[in-house]
């Protein structure tokens, strides 16, 4: 049984507690060059995460500000739990506000996957954060995030839309797809992987 954190230093001690050496090797294959790694098992990462999902916002932030990546993690993995819960238009968007806010501090395809379609895409396709206009056709926020020249944000800008196929309407499915047609080319093998996925669930919506 994982023991409640109350505070940031408390989740890292809970980490450090699972420190393995071989997980950290495989941690450090996909990570920057020189990030450090505590080397915890991405399923006991998950249970610590949900856990300390009561955090007070103050640890919250100075976990994702930590320079070691399972903190990071963690921190996104947290976003991804509250945003599951029963929230408020206005919860959403101040969960999407956080994720696009410290953005920067997301330094692997993983963290983006964890969190970008329930917390920001979410959000989005409520309407609860300003930048969705299915009605009008703008891609707003996510057409400013596949602009960017930081492929994690591009990333997110096609990652997010996933929630639209689980839960949005056909119209939000086809502004995913103009994100995707934006990002099909893309240089980095990441994004371009996120494009193929989208469309290919997407292709199960919209034909």
């Amino acid at each position: 049984m994982v023991t409640v954190p109350a505070t940031a230093a408390d989740v890292i001690d809970a980490l450090r507690a699972e420190a393995d050496p071989e997980q950290a090797a495989k941690i450090r294959q996909r990570v920057r060059e020189g990030e450090p790694v505590i080397g915890v098992r991405m399923g006991t990462l998950f249970d610590i995460a949900k856990a300390a999902r009561d955090l007070p916002r103050a640890e919250l932030l100075a976990l994702i500000e930590h320079d070691t990546y399972e903190p990071r993690l963690t921190a996104f993995c947290i976003l991804d739990f509250l945003a599951r819960l029963r929230l408020s238009d206005a919860e959403r968007a101040e969960l999407a506000q956080l994720y696009l806010d410290r953005h920067d501090a997301i330094t692997t395809w993983d963290m983006v996957d964890r969190a970008a379609p329930r917390v920001l895409g979410w959000a989005l396709m409520i309407g609860a954060f300003d930048g969705w206009d299915t009605a009008r056709g703008e891609l707003g926020i996510l057409g400013e995030l596949a602009g960017s020249t930081d492929p994690l944000h591009r990333r997110s800008a096609i990652t997010a839309p996933l929630w639209f196929i689980k839960k949005g309407a056909d119209a939000d499915v086809v502004q995913g797809l103009r994100v995707a047609e934006m990002l099909g080319d893309d240089a980095d093998p990441y994004v371009r992987s996120a494009v193929k996925t989208y469309r290919k669930h997407a292709a199960r919506r919209v034909g």
